[in-house]
């Protein structure tokens, strides 16, 4: 740039000559020319531009034809905003921007551009201000790469607040919530002001479920890693949310010393598969429990099928008659799978479940009662307590005799809120009963799996002339404990 200035006509401009230029300005260029920062002077009120080398890369396109050119011809894109620079330099003041953006066209092209620009006054020799320096430093690759980083993060962010698993960063030894997703806040409801409260200031209840845990991943910088973890978190308004289950992994967050600094918490609600696992547990014991039934039933069958058989003819038909039971059974055993799950008459669970013990010249059944409609889930805990009953019945009861009969009926009666299904087994002319030493999960089943599942009550009652069953059960709604007691009345 000296030797571009030396070879300049200078005489054009409104500076003159260099030999005729102030001491003020020949010092000022000196120190510009050996400047490795991009520095302009504008001098006099027009700005007659002079810079050095590492400006004249800044001006790309542009130079060398700025070279002596007055700032608002050379700048046209932006003469507002070099006239204000010109007013106040000349004015003695300073100014000062930091990535300021603009749109220059150095290349013939609009670009938009980011810069710090500092401005301030050159004195003459009578101290007046002459010129104006300029340091333009451009930071567009930096602004760009922060946006970038910033855009990144964001993205970031939003993957972190999208994730179908829960997530959320806690932040010193008392666990600060600093960033939460919305799976988490799924979790714990939605009406949680997290962010800058503690764990315990925010879960009081996890004191005693948990929190033991994070101290200790805080303490020691080992992770925990837990499974099917059971939490219950209540509401704002000191609700209970109910029991959830979650798999969770707490992975302590390490400055570059290698302390920990806090915790990034992942997980996520296994609740559903917990609900599943344990359905499929206690379906795979049912299922052992029907098996093992069914053979104790198969081999009575068996045996009051043929103890009696004296001759061929009778063999045959006895064997024609067991054959049918099996069949019988089978079908009770798939009453739900024919209704394809959709719920079943209760009229078909009770024929299908004592069908097999029907003989083809004696019922030993009196069945009575309305039309009734049951959910799938009632329709598969009423078979099962019905087979059980018969299964006892065939063993023990009145099925095990010839003469042996059993009535069931039913009924439903409007109860306060509540449409209640009362149904009784009771067992006539059987031998006489005798209350079992222990009891086995087939009476636990019958007596407890209904309360438990649909509320109401149960009552099993071992009398002497024989066993009666007594069922209550809330069509529509589960009974409160205190309801239940109050519709539960001694049986006739």
């Amino acid at each position: 740039m000296g030797a571009l200035m030396r070879a300049h006509d200078w005489s054009a401009t409104p500076l003159g000559s260099i030999e005729g230029w102030p001491q003020s300005l020949r010092t000022t260029v000196g120190i510009l020319l050996r400047s490795p920062v991009p520095i302009v002077l504008l001098w006099g009120e027009q700005g007659v531009m002079i810079y050095n080398d590492a400006y004249s890369i800044f001006a790309g396109g542009r130079h060398p034809q700025l070279l002596g050119s007055r700032v608002r011809e050379g700048w046209p894109e932006v003469a507002d905003f070099n006239d204000n620079v010109m007013r106040v330099g000349l004015s003695g003041g300073t100014l000062s921007y930091k990535d300021q953006e603009l749109t220059l066209f150095r290349k013939g092209v609009p670009e938009q551009v980011w810069m710090n620009l500092d401005y301030s006054p050159v004195l003459d020799e009578s101290g007046r201000p002459a010129g104006v320096l300029a340091i333009v430093v451009e930071t567009t690759e930096r602004v760009l790469a922060e946006r970038r980083i910033a855009q990144e993060g964001e993205r970031l962010r939003a993957l972190f607040r999208q994730a179908p698993g829960f997530m959320h960063v806690l932040q010193g030894p008392n666990h600060v919530f600093e960033l939460v997703n919305d799976a988490y806040l799924r979790l714990v409801g939605h009406d949680r002001d997290l962010i800058g409260r503690s764990v315990r200031d925010a879960f009081p209840e996890m004191e005693s479920q948990g929190l033991t845990l994070l101290d200790r991943v805080f303490q020691t910088g080992e992770p925990f890693v837990g499974h099917s973890m059971s939490v219950r978190l209540r509401q704002a308004d000191d609700s209970e949310l109910g029991e959830r289950f979650v798999d969770v992994v707490y992975q302590p967050i390490m400055d570059d010393s290698g302390n920990v600094t806090g915790i990034f918490v992942e997980g996520a609600d296994v609740t559903d598969r917990v609900r599943a696992e344990a359905r499929q547990r206690m379906l795979i014991d049912e299922l052992n429990h029907r098996v093992k039934n069914t053979l104790a039933t198969v081999q009575s069958l068996a045996v009051q099928t043929f103890k009696s058989v004296n001759s061929a003819e009778q063999s045959m038909r006895a064997l024609a008659a067991f054959d049918a039971r099996l069949v019988a059974l089978s079908r009770a055993h798939n009453v739900l799978t024919r209704e394809n799950w959709d719920g079943a008459a209760l009229h078909a669970i009770v024929d299908e479940a004592i069908l097999p013990y029907c003989e083809a010249t004696r019922n030993p059944f009196q069945v009575a009662g309305r039309p009734v409609r049951l959910t799938a889930k009632m329709a598969l805990t009423i078979s099962m307590a019905l087979h059980e009953l018969c299964t006892n019945a065939v063993k023990y009861g009145a099925l095990s005799v010839p003469h042996g009969r059993v009535e069931i009926a039913w009924s439903v009666q409007d109860e306060g809120p509540l449409q209640m299904l009362r149904l009784e087994w009771r067992e006539f002319e059987g031998p006489q009963v005798v209350p079992p030493v222990r009891r086995g999960f087939g009476s636990r089943l019958i007596e407890r799996q209904l309360p438990r599942e649909f509320g109401g009550w149960t009552r099993l009652a071992f009398e002497p002339s024989g066993v009666r069953y007594f069922m209550a059960i809330p069509l529509s709604g589960r009974a409160a404990g205190a309801r239940e007691e109050a519709l539960k009345p001694e049986p006739r």
